[in-house]
């Protein structure tokens, strides 16, 4: 790996593409998505595709993989077929999604056994960090498949943290996310608590903005609620497989977290109202309409 391995890129959605143009424009990719045209940005980048994933594991050392979940993770490696030592066999295979730690525990245990490398690299961010090369990666992994990949990873991300041995990385994407889900509905609920307490939002935003909460979160999110902009950077049917994951793992391990049980109840309420597709902060519609129920009841 320390000369300049081949890539491949395998996800190509919103944050995926964002990740991969910014990858391109640094060193020689191949791409390689379910849906064809959304590889047509890549080519005309100057990425390479490959008419099938045969050929995209051919032709790369190292695989990173922005997939959805994890049976998207099974398919793209064949996981129970007869490609899969093919695919993984002398490969670095990266991954920057988000599934449960015991699901990347299980794949690290069987790509090592069949002769590859496994690194997870989950990332911190949303789209428009992603467009900017800003996300922060956690990373877990063998120490020698990690040092390989940090010029890699420097074209996508503004940092990158080793957290140990995997799921370490996993495990960190989940508490960072558990600090997010509850920041962002804490934030919907103190602009919801405000209109309808007749205050001035724009005040509130700029107060906000200019105290010692600021963040770059609030700063994004706070006019967006605002003028109830919902246009997605990060979805609520995204939002919430994450709280779902974090939940799991929570149960698993034994450990406390009554404040993200009230924000996933609350993303599931969101959903059920047929948001899904919309912004995390349309979470404010959830509480909205628990308003709007209580008083009916007055």
């Amino acid at each position: 790996m320390a000369q300049a391995p081949r890539i491949g890129f395998v996800g190509l959605g919103s944050m995926g593409s964002a990740m991969a143009l910014n990858l391109v424009k640094a060193r020689p990719l191949t791409v390689w998505n379910r849906s064809v045209e959304k590889t047509m940005p890549l080519q005309q980048a100057g990425a390479s595709v490959p008419e099938n994933l045969d050929e995209l594991f051919a032709s790369t050392e190292v695989v990173i993989l922005m997939l959805a979940d994890d049976q998207a993770i099974d398919s793209v490696l064949d996981r129970s077929g007869p490609k899969f030592t093919t695919r993984v066999a002398n490969h670095v295979i990266v991954h920057m999604g988000t599934t449960s730690p015991r699901y990347s525990l299980e794949l690290d245990k069987e790509i090592t056994a069949a002769g590859g490398s496994y690194v997870e690299a989950p990332v911190s961010g949303s789209r428009k960090p992603a467009e900017a090369g800003q996300l922060i990666a956690m990373v877990a992994g063998q120490p020698s498949a990690i040092s390989g990949l940090e010029p890699i990873l420097a074209s996508m991300c503004k940092t990158s943290i080793v957290c140990g041995a995997v799921p370490k990385a996993l495990l960190m994407k989940l508490a960072v996310n558990t600090f997010l889900l509850a920041t962002v509905t804490g934030l919907s609920e103190a602009i919801h608590f405000a209109k309808q307490s007749e205050l001035d939002l724009d005040q509130l935003v700029e107060i906000l903005a200019a105290g010692q909460m600021a963040s770059d979160i609030s700063r994004l999110k706070a006019p967006k609620l605002v003028k109830r902009d919902f246009s997605p950077h990060a979805a609520i049917a995204d939002v919430l497989k994450n709280g779902n994951l974090i939940s799991e793992a929570a149960r698993q391990g034994g450990i406390a977290l009554p404040l993200l049980d009230i924000c996933r109840d609350l993303y599931e309420e969101t959903l059920a109202l047929g948001h899904g597709k919309l912004d995390m902060i349309a979470v404010v519609q959830a509480i909205e309409a628990r308003t709007a129920a209580e008083q009916s009841l007055a």
